[in-house]
């Protein structure tokens, strides 16, 4: 066996990560055997459902996981009959890791307190690392089902390790942990029933302690979701939304029902009380679980739409056959009903929690980007969604919604006003919000990516139009007078200056036009009426993709003491030059750099010695 013992470098991201597993992360040591349970559940989860279209892979009679400690020995062992894992797998799962996982592992473990970080070991796939807190070596030995081939692997945690041909009767995997002197609590088979009650008790399989050479069970074994609500602590609610999502926050909601009648469905969902630390902005698919007759089939039966994959959970039916295909799934009527069944309540409850604005506030912060993908992308669901949008305000402390905004709207205004950017404190001092302001008009602020898509969607709420103010002329005129300013003076007759700026900046602009909707500046960038709005061509230049949307447009104050003087005929000789300097001030105004940064700099410096000279 000597001879064909193979040893391999681990990279040198998971030498790092082990050294932060077994260093930094000292503090919860038990949390190791939750992730290796949670480990074995899985692969035997993954069998079952194998098997379903591959016999050759059939169940045992004995499905139980098996924790065996030996302290003559010190070791302590956790069998399963799972899925088990080739050779090849052995070494893809177990010797390396996402170099970006790794980093993000690294940054959050920086970021949280030390009685936060055990929660970070599952969020990042490292679960298995874990075991390196409490073993000075590790050996995992294994044979995938439908295999008689079985291999071992075994490390000490420092830098590499070995893969060596091995035997196991039946398929599944043994990890084998030779633990460390101080960590010998774990040989004693109470306080293994006791870990295992508290992180495992609701994972169906049956887990066995030995104890004096017999098996004890150490878990329930209920499928929670299938109880009464009122026989469930919140204690066990957050036990298994931790379990279930290898986090180790508190769930902000739980949703546990019963569906009877036209469907039948068990639920237990889950909304979090935190963003996770992989974001779920990177992945668009709902994970909730399927379960049939409480055997777990596949987290990808997508039974919540991608906007509210946020929500984890489990949903089991009786409605649909143990041998269902993913094929079939997305297929089956049953599942379609019960997918929009599942949609609604999550709708119900969110529109319950929003009554209490403080509370939702801390949802809303967290997965409020994300909610806002329905409005574009769910027809159905559209102006439920909108009802339940929070944003911040020209007008208001804190988060409004639409339907307050609605209430707010001053005698005569005809439409809903948003400004979409990228900073809410660069947005709230936006010179497009003066006339606004002045005329006491409130105005909608929007910083997510999102934000710049799916007004065009909605449309409306309420019957009130929803209208971007960087997009094409805002009337304000029956709005009221919005005063002088710090500009101040009449306003000047721009009929002849408009069309010379225009023909100055003819490569720059489409249009030049006086507005009433400037108060202290001098001008301002919009887009043209028909157009995407000024963020949405941000947006879609940085991706590198053109819109076609045409030159923006400039608008002036004719108020403005710069725009009067330039309407008189001693300014012709410097109009070209002042044409420029005022289209880039609109430009950086708006979060754009000038054209020509060195030309402009050159151009205000001139200026300046000009006024002080």
């Amino acid at each position: 066996m000597g001879e064909t013992l193979e040893r391999h470098e681990f990279g040198a991201e998971v030498g790092r990560l082990l050294d932060l597993v077994v260093h930094a992360l000292y503090t919860e040591r038990e949390i190791f055997l939750r992730e290796l349970v949670a480990n074995a559940a899985d692969a035997v989860d993954r069998r079952r459902f194998e098997a379903l279209t591959d016999p050759a892979l059939g169940m045992p009679a004995e499905t139980a996981l098996r924790i065996v400690p030996d302290k003559p020995a010190r070791t302590l062992r956790i069998a399963d009959p799972g899925i088990g894992m080739s050779k090849a797998e052995l070494a893809e799962h177990l010797g390396t890791i996402a170099r970006s996982g790794t980093l993000a592992f690294t940054r959050a473990l920086a970021e949280r307190p030390a009685a936060e970080r055990p929660s970070l070991i599952g969020q990042f796939g490292v679960g298995f690392y874990s075991a390196f807190m409490v073993a000075e070596r590790v050996e995992v030995t294994s044979r995938r089902a439908g295999s008689e081939e079985a291999w071992t692997w075994a490390s000490e945690g420092k830098g590499d390790y070995t893969l060596a041909p091995a035997t196991r009767a039946e398929p599944g995997t043994d990890v084998v942990l030779h633990l460390k002197p101080e960590a010998e609590e774990f040989l004693e088979p109470f306080r293994l029933q006791a870990i295992i009650r508290k992180w495992a008790d609701h994972i169906t399989i049956p887990i066995l302690v030995t104890h004096d050479g017999k098996d004890e069970p150490a878990n329930e074994g209920t499928a929670l979701w299938r109880k009464p609500k009122a026989e469930v602590s919140e204690a066990s609610y957050t036990e298994f939304y931790r379990h279930l999502g290898h986090v180790f926050d508190t769930p902000w909601a739980v949703l546990h029902w019963r569906a009877e009648g036209a469907l039948d469905f068990a639920a237990l969902l889950f909304i979090p009380g935190m963003k996770p630390f992989q974001a779920v902005e990177g992945e668009r698919e709902s994970r909730v679980r399927l379960h049939v007759r409480r055997m777990f089939i596949t987290d990808q039966a997508a039974l919540l739409p991608p906007w509210l994959r946020f929500v984890h959970g489990v949903v089991d039916t009786e409605d649909l056959p143990l041998n269902v295909s993913r094929e079939m799934l997305q297929a089956t009527p049953v599942l379609a009903r019960i997918r929009r069944a599942v949609t609604g309540r999550v709708l119900s409850e969110l529109k319950t929690r929003a009554k209490d604005a403080a509370d939702y506030a801390k949802f809303w912060e967290n997965f409020g980007p994300i909610l806002k993908e329905g409005v574009w992308e769910d027809a159905e669901h559209r102006q439920d969604v909108a009802a339940l949008l929070r944003f911040r305000s020209s007008a208001v402390e804190g988060w409004t919604s639409l339907a307050d905004y609605v209430a707010r709207m001053k005698p005569g205004q005809e439409q809903i006003y948003v400004l979409v950017g990228e900073d809410p404190a660069a947005l709230a001092k936006s010179p497009q919000l003066e006339g606004f302001r002045a005329r006491g008009v409130e105005v909608l602020l929007l910083t997510d990516q999102i934000d710049a898509f799916w007004p065009e969607r909605l449309d409306a709420f309420e019957g009130k139009p929803i209208r971007s103010i960087t997009q094409g002329t805002v009337d304000l005129s029956k709005l009221g007078e919005g005063g002088a300013g710090e500009a101040g003076g009449e306003a000047a007759d721009l009929t002849a200056l408009l069309p010379r700026l225009q023909e100055a900046l003819k490569d720059a602009v489409s249009a030049v036009r006086a507005t009433d909707r400037l108060v202290d500046s001098a001008a301002v960038l919009a887009a043209p009426e028909h157009g995407p709005d000024l963020q949405l061509q941000r947006l879609m230049r940085r991706a590198g993709r053109e819109m076609g949307a045409g030159l923006p447009v400039l608008e002036v104050n004719p108020r403005h003491p710069l725009l009067r003087r330039l309407a008189g005929p001693e300014a012709e000789a410097e109009l070209g030059e002042v044409a420029g300097l005022l289209f880039d001030l609109a430009r950086i105004q708006d979060g754009e750099p000038p054209r020509d940064p060195a030309g402009f700099a050159q151009r205000v410096a001139t200026a300046l010695a000009l006024g002080t000279g």
